[in-house]
């Protein structure tokens, strides 16, 4: 112990302490690495995220085409899930268009609510003949089954995170054999449980495989489980079963080693993987010609060359069916399109992959790098030491894009760069602190000749105006009906200052507490916005959060003054809130005149915000959101749309919703029910079809909560009646002028 003091103060004499702690900082970046904790994952997957973005995979070949239920064929052909019956006429319609195979990314796991003998059971006021017929016609599920049996079709399943029931053994399972040093079992995701379809579909079928996809921590797309664990078993991913049966693979071979997973080996193919058996997917942009409408394949329409020789994936683009996922390369591609490009990159062999030995490469860079830095920084002059930093940085960039470029290798630059960076900013806040100790001396020298506010001088630092663009939500809410509430008040204007602290105090709680900054308050409204200026990833959840708690607080408000008015025996008027949320690029900074400034923010996102609170009062929602806040929050609170309106000064159009509750309300049979009844209304609305959206009133209002959207129900009856007496032009995209602001 003693001789290694020595050693190590005779290190920092020679070499200089700073020096001694960059070395020290190698070995622990060298650890962390190693470690690789998700903040350096999350670090470099973004820096493969870049190269995606900068050089996506370029198509040569379309082998893919993808039948789309999207809008169009919802709208058409009502709601999903379509009769049995309608996809054993896609199906039949595919093959004898010349489909190599067809892969579902739908489950059926529930027999055809619409099955002969369940409508038979179900039905009232049917004779005794009548439903003695039905119950002899063959089932849906059997007419899909046969359609099946005579095509070569790939069933979807999905993993599920908990066990539904037991697995029928009986039910046939693709074959999976490992081949290395290690059982594959430990290495791949498992999933609890495994929803599959029903039985008689399910025994008929070509192949089945697993379309379920995990996201990365911050939600993107990036691998896709090419097998993964259910119920016990191990299972293909869709994709891999559908080259499975076109190829004729009889067994997949997992091929592991030490590390885990290497590759998943069939006839004629390898495809790499990371140890966890996903497969990177390198995407190329989002192909619109590749995708058509199921409503055209049933009524014969589509194209041939869209369906002859090609593999067809069936899936769903529509918004309302919550199938959109995020990717490196597009922030709302339609999961089934993921499943498309794994089966294109693989057939024309444009995988991209990460080495056995990239993790050697990363710490053999930033050990070089890093001791050269060590070296060399000290005796630099400020340009030199500029050049040389960004020269090591554009050598490190260069190598791992040449890897990635040349050989769609995934080699991290990140790590060596951060490491460098440690070091030097180490070796530059070593200069600057004996620096400042300087400064310090030679402040004290001039302080003995001038004042201190003149020695401060000598070095001022000013706040000058500007700003910065940012993605953000941005929150404007209104008390509903407050010059009434105010004019109750006129000869006690204490009382009205306290009530708006009253209410103004728990929303601004709210609205801190989730991250937000409040810019400014404009009598009884205020503005506030997330994302600035500090870092919120989640602003938009957070914006939705903070708008639902506010309504409570408000309730919570207004049964106490309730309260208060009883006991005192005065009129008591309710608060209302009214809440615009919308999400884009703002301009945010200290803005103003030399002599004051204020942070706030400007621009079209919060200009739109403004306007859908204004729009709270006409559609009977407290919230209002706009898409791309929407879109964000999907998955964390009930989403309803709205309308697709023209805001009075903008020449774009946008898709509004409404903000109903939490995941509780999302899930619940009667939100579902009353979305579905928008949907259709919706639907009606824009396909011109005005007595479908009446049709579509009248059973909304005889569901259950319903009056949460009689506003909504009163709003669309006054613009169908109106367009029945006066159409609008030829060219109506469906979208709704608003007149006022």
């Amino acid at each position: 112990m003693k001789r290694l003091k020595i050693l190590r103060r005779w290190f920092a004499r020679k070499f200089g302490f700073a020096r001694l702690m960059c070395l020290a900082l190698l070995v622990v970046f060298a650890g962390i690495r190693l470690w690789d904790p998700p903040p350096v994952q999350e670090l470099r997957l973004r820096t493969f995220d870049m190269f995606q973005l900068i050089d996506p995979r370029h198509k040569t070949v379309r082998p893919v085409t993808i039948v789309d239920i999207d809008d169009k064929s919802l709208a058409k052909l009502g709601q999903w899930p379509w009769p049995r019956t309608r996809i054993a006429d896609l199906i039949q319609n595919l093959t004898s268009g010349g489909a190599v195979a067809v892969g579902f990314d739908v489950v059926f796991s529930e027999a055809d609510r619409l099955n002969p003998d369940m409508v038979a059971s179900q039905m009232r006021y049917l004779d005794d003949a009548t439903r003695a017929k039905l119950r002899e016609l063959p089932s849906n599920d059997q007419v899909l089954a046969d359609a099946i049996k005579r095509s070569r079709v790939v069933l979807g399943e999905t993993g599920q995170r908990a066990i539904s029931s037991e697995i029928d053994k009986s039910l046939p399972f693709t074959g999976v054999a490992t081949v290395g040093e290690e059982n594959a079992e430990r290495f791949l995701f498992e999933f609890p449980g495994l929803l599959r379809n029903v039985p008689v579909i399910e025994k008929v079928a070509a192949g089945r495989g697993l379309f379920t996809i995990r996201p990365e921590r911050d939600g993107l797309i990036r691998r896709v489980p090419m097998v993964m664990r259910a119920q016990g078993n191990i299972m293909p991913s869709l994709s891999l079963e559908i080259l499975r049966v076109v190829t004729g693979t009889p067994t997949l071979l997992v091929r592991t080693d030490k590390t885990g997973v290497r590759a998943i080996r069939l006839k004629g193919v390898e495809i790499p993987t990371d140890r966890n058996g996903q497969l990177w997917v390198h995407y190329a942009r989002q192909d619109p010609s590749i995708y058509v409408s199921a409503a055209d394949v049933l009524d014969n329409t589509a194209p041939p060359a869209k369906i002859a020789g090609k593999l067809v994936l069936v899936g769903t683009s529509a918004v309302g069916l919550n199938d959109i996922k995020t990717t490196p390369v597009s922030s709302t591609m339609p999961g089934v399109e993921i499943h498309a490009q794994v089966l294109e990159s693989v057939l024309s062999g444009a995988v991209i992959s990460q080495p056995n030995y990239a993790l050697g490469v990363e710490l053999l860079a930033a050990l070089v790098i890093g001791l050269l830095v060590i070296i060399l920084t000290p005796n630099l002059g400020p340009v030199r030491l500029v050049l040389a930093g960004a020269a090591f940085a554009a050598i490190l960039v260069g190598v791992s894009w040449f890897f990635y470029s040349q050989y769609r290798y995934l080699i991290d630059f990140t790590y060596p760069l951060l490491s460098t960076t440690a070091i030097y900013l180490t070796l530059i806040f070593a200069s600057f602190v004996r620096e400042q100790r300087q400064r310090k001396e030679i402040r004290g020298m001039f302080a003995q000749y001038l004042s201190p506010v003149l020695v401060e001088q000598l070095t001022p630092e000013k706040l000058v105006l500007g700003g910065e663009e940012r993605g953000m939500t941005v929150m404007f809410s209104d008390v509903r009906g407050f010059t009434s509430i105010s004019e109750s008040y006129k000869h006690d204007p204490q009382g009205l200052i306290a009530l708006m602290n009253r209410f103004l105090t728990p929303l601004t709680n709210v609205i801190t507490d989730r991250k937000g900054y409040v810019d400014k308050y404009m009598g009884d409204a205020i503005m506030a916005f997330w994302n600035a200026p500090l870092d919120d990833v989640e602003h938009e959840v957070n914006a939705c959060e903070a708008a639902i708690q506010m309504l409570e607080r408000i309730d919570a408000v207004n049964r106490e003054r309730e309260q208060e008015a009883a006991d005192g025996g005065h009129v008591y008027i309710p608060l209302n809130v009214g809440i615009g949320l919308n999400t884009g690029i703002g301009v945010v900074g200290n803005m103003g005149s030399d002599l004051r400034k204020n942070y706030t923010a400007l621009g079209d996102c919060v200009n739109l915000a403004s306007r859908l609170e204004g729009q709270t009062k006409e559609y009977g929602f407290p919230i209002i959101v706009g898409s791309s806040t929407a879109l964000a929050a999907k998955d964390k609170f009930a989403i309803l749309e709205l309308d697709f309106i023209m805001v009075k000064g903008k020449s774009e159009p946008e898709v509004i919703y409404a903000i109903a509750g939490r995941e509780d309300v999302m899930h619940s049979g009667a939100f579902q029910r009353l979305r579905n009844v928008t949907i259709e209304m919706l639907g009606c609305y824009r396909s011109r079809d005005w007595q479908g959206a009446l049709d579509a009133i009248e059973r909304g209002r005889r569901s259950e909560d319903a009056d949460t959207l009689e506003k909504l129900f009163r709003l669309y009856e006054a613009r169908v009646k109106d367009f029945q007496i006066n159409p609008p032009a030829e060219d109506w995209n469906g979208a709704f002028a608003l007149l006022t602001k």
